[in-house]
């Protein structure tokens, strides 16, 4: 990586114009050299977070192959940067570019814990598995700040409702209290993302991100106070982290994951001409041919919209891929199973608390 506006620390490298905007910005190189000559920065590279306050918090997935039910996200944005992200182009639907605004304007939802538990006392809902970081990471660095994460598990937890986390952060640890109280209850499943077993992968695909080291840590820390632990190895990049499969499976089986997911790696919306450039500023050698690879999986297109073939891709290159997930699972999973969470205290937790004048503002 010699390019010298290479922005370090961030995975875009820069802003894709956003579909719903008329006007583009554009930063021209006559403006980066006059910044030089003057001795000024051109981009200062910092991160700003925004408060925001939706009316509702608790989202319905209606996508038939995502797996999930009911999702919902405390922030919007992620400063992980993780080049390869779906949820980058639901950035533009707030105004942004699903490039380094992704990255650097996080909207922080600070009302989301009340919102949560207006959804919890609705006359209509039924227990259902929420999962927490169904767009963008629940852990990831404004939540040390903003606890939002925090105060909507201790949410799920005064009412004994179901839960699943998905995140790539180590900072989870610090609320194992929680995650051990619902665990008590089967009301918990988290799921930890490891893309590699390489720092220097994970440095250019997930920049600000918890090391390999740390997450692997993580996996033990929870699998050894019997919080059940899912691995998503996802995405897989043919080319690039394509070939760990195996020694990832065996990784995360020995610190006490209980069982593995994946998905293949498809660059929809803005995300193809994001990772396009990307790659070929961080890995020029061998960018043509992970891109070929990509499309290859993907019925020639990097971009993939298609249920039931985006996730999982097709052709030669993904029945390998496929066929090594069979092989770890079948080597390192065998006897292992995710447990199913808990649905049946939700509904009596509840009646208790609305008729016993301990109602939500109680715990705000």
């Amino acid at each position: 990586m010699s390019n010298k506006n290479f922005i370090k620390g961030r995975g875009a490298q820069l802003n894709v114009h956003n579909k719903f905007q008329k006007l583009s910005y554009e930063t021209r190189d006559d403006f980066l050299e006059y910044c030089r000559l003057e001795g000024e920065v051109a981009d200062k590279n910092k991160t700003s977070y925004l408060e925001v306050f939706p009316k509702t918090i608790v989202n319905k997935v209606t996508s038939p192959d995502v797996g999930m039910s009911y999702s919902m996200n405390a922030y919007q944005g992620c400063e992980h940067g993780c080049i390869y992200c779906y949820a980058r182009n639901s950035h533009e639907y707030w105004g942004y570019s699903a490039g380094l605004d992704f990255e650097r304007k996080i909207l922080v939802k600070k009302n989301a814990p009340q919102l949560l538990e207006e959804k919890l006392l609705s006359r209509n809902w039924k227990a259902k598995t929420i999962v927490m970081s169904g767009n963008t990471d629940c852990y990831q660095p404004a939540e040390q700040s903003y606890q939002i994460t925090r105060k909507c598990l201790e949410v799920f937890l005064k009412y004994k409702h179901p839960v699943a986390i998905i995140t790539k952060n180590a900072f989870i640890k610090r609320d194992l209290d929680l995650l051990k109280e619902l665990t008590s209850e089967g009301l918990i499943a988290v799921n930890i993302s490891i893309t590699s077993l390489s720092e220097e992968t994970r440095r250019i695909l997930e920049p600000r991100t918890t090391s390999i080291k740390k997450r692997l840590e993580t996996v033990k820390l929870l699998s050894d106070h019997n919080i059940p632990v899912n691995v998503m190895i996802a995405p897989i990049i043919p080319a690039i982290n394509s070939h760990e499969i195996l020694p990832l499976a065996k990784a995360v089986s020995e610190n006490g994951a209980k069982s593995i997911a994946f998905t293949m790696v498809r660059l929809n919306g803005a995300i193809g001409e994001l990772f396009t450039d990307w790659i070929k500023k961080t890995l020029p050698d061998s960018a043509d041919k992970v891109l070929n690879q990509i499309a290859e999986c993907h019925g020639g297109s990097l971009n993939d919209s298609r249920y039931g073939v985006r996730k999982t891709g097709e052709g030669k290159i993904a029945e390998q891929i496929h066929n090594l997930i069979r092989i770890a699972r079948h080597t390192y999973f065998k006897d292992k199973e995710l447990p199913k969470l808990n649905h049946s205290l939700f509904e009596m937790q509840r009646h208790k608390i609305k008729y016993s004048g301990n109602g939500q503002t109680s715990l705000f």
